[in-house]
């Protein structure tokens, strides 16, 4: 096994052990909230989820200003932008069921049209809408253009998630860690227990996009063997022609 399995194969492990024991210390250790009771639980793995979509349209987005210059412009900024996306449309998915089971009990219903909940939707769907681009048959450098400036148009959404809170009247309350000041409102073991949750899920996002992208560096090798096989098939016909 090379270094480069070993260490991924590591960041593995390490999402794993490190998601098991946010669940543990989350459901079994840490205590209920004064005013949320047990629902405080969903605070372990709901934020750092969000902070996930965030990170991975971050990384899509700069990864795309990468391949629209074309100083920089090389196949795996495109393939590493399209990897980063997978993996913020799946934690954005994730963020929106967590943020419905927490909103049953909470709010009364599994959806409301709040500003947090609608943008939050918006950016899932714009997300899905850039996957679905990278589908549309095309050359590859025309691909990577036109999803590139996509993914770039749809992080703007990305900002307006944040502070949707703070610019709109909204259901969902402000942020208790991602906030403007920085002031944690969670302590103790709490905090704790939150602060592996972010770990975590960091590993978990790493080597999704690590696994994913490698995948995507192969496919790509064997669809130019296939294409110089084909040119190499039709000049060989062609001489026989002549």
């Amino acid at each position: 096994m090379s270094t480069n399995a070993k260490l991924k194969r590591g960041v593995g492990i390490a999402a794993l052990v490190t998601i098991a024991l946010t669940f543990w210390l989350g459901l079994v250790v840490t205590p209920p909230a004064e005013v949320m009771g047990n629902l405080v639980r969903m605070l372990y793995i709901h934020p750092p989820m969000a902070w996930i979509a965030y990170l991975a349209y971050g990384i899509t987005t700069a990864a795309s200003l990468l391949y629209l210059w074309k100083r920089t412009r090389r196949r795996e900024w495109d393939l590493l932008a399209a990897a980063s996306a997978e993996a913020g449309v799946f934690f954005t998915g994730l963020t929106i069921l967590t943020g419905s089971i927490w909103g049953r009990p909470a709010w009364g219903v599994w959806w409301t049209w709040d500003a947090l909940l609608t943008a939050t939707a918006v950016l899932f769907l714009l997300y899905l809408g850039y996957l679905a681009l990278r589908q549309v048959p095309m050359s590859e450098t025309k691909r990577g253009v036109r999803s590139a400036i996509a993914a770039v148009v749809a992080f703007i959404d990305v900002p307006i998630v944040h502070e949707s809170v703070y610019w709109w009247k909204t259901l969902h309350q402000t942020p208790s860690v991602l906030n403007p000041s920085m002031n944690v409102e969670v302590h103790g073991s709490m905090a704790w227990t939150l602060l592996l949750g972010f770990v975590a899920f960091t590993l978990a996002y790493v080597w999704m996009v690590w696994t994913r992208f490698e995948t995507s560096k192969r496919q790509a090798k064997l669809v130019d063997l296939e294409v110089e096989k084909a040119i190499r098939e039709r000049l060989a016909a062609e001489e026989v022609r002549i």
